[in-house]
């Protein structure tokens, strides 16, 4: 059966930028550091503002779900910005290929680039099911490992940030631990340092001790019922 999506070749490895959506900033930097070992130019997309839903609106169904559209109005706007070369620009979209109407995110993208003109941007497939056939990029072992253990430290710093910023009596200090550990250990697990189990224990718990210096207001938790 004919594929009917463009596929991320080898050739596009060199010299391609893959744009990376704003899913889980914290995960995602530090699997952009492994990434980047591998030979590949990722790039984070950030920009935030209504623009960002307005863009989305122009190219998705006002019915389709607000996450959708805030992340295809994302990956519009760089593409229209004119900061990057569409012919060596392409889109990785995360898929499950479940129930889940995520899974759908892919199709809609491929819809939105081909109504702007732009269908020979490929969107990659990011599926440890194997849902597409992406020569380019392909994941070891080795990779997928340090990829596991980025999740593993964003997940533990994104609870440490929820538990402490609301109640920091200087404001930011949260914010620039956690810039300052994704920094940190996105470059050990990019280098290949620290990226056995043991080292990975010794490093979320010097996370959580850190988390635990920062000087917190006293305040009295609210209780609340549901009857």
């Amino acid at each position: 059966m004919e594929k009917n999506y463009v596929a991320f070749t080898e050739e596009m490895k060199k010299d391609y930028t893959i744009l990376v959506p704003p899913m889980l900033p914290m995960h995602f930097k530090m699997i952009i550091s492994v990434l980047r070992t591998y030979g590949y130019t990722l790039e984070l997309l950030e920009d935030t503002g209504p623009h960002i839903a307005d863009m989305g609106l122009k190219y998705v169904h006002n019915d389709t779900c607000y996450p959708a559209i805030l992340m295809i109005g994302e990956f519009m706007n760089a593409i229209l910005s004119g900061k990057y070369d569409p012919h060596k620009v392409a889109i990785i979209m995360f898929q499950t290929g479940g129930g889940c109407r995520a899974s759908n995110y892919i199709s809609l993208i491929r819809k939105a680039l081909a109504k702007a003109g732009y269908g020979y941007i490929p969107v990659i497939s990011f599926s440890l099911l194997g849902l597409e056939n992406h020569p380019g990029f392909k994941l070891s072992i080795k990779m997928l490992k340090s990829m596991f253990y980025a999740a593993a430290y964003g997940d533990l710093m994104m609870s440490l940030a929820n538990q402490t910023k609301p109640y920091e009596i200087t404001k930011g200090d949260t914010d620039r631990l956690c810039a300052e550990y994704t920094e940190k250990l996105g470059r050990e697990l990019g280098g290949g340092k620290k990226s056995k189990y043991k080292d990975v224990l010794e490093n979320c718990r010097k996370m959580v001790d850190d988390f635990a210096k920062i000087p917190l207001e006293k305040r009295e938790a609210v209780r609340v019922g549901i009857v």
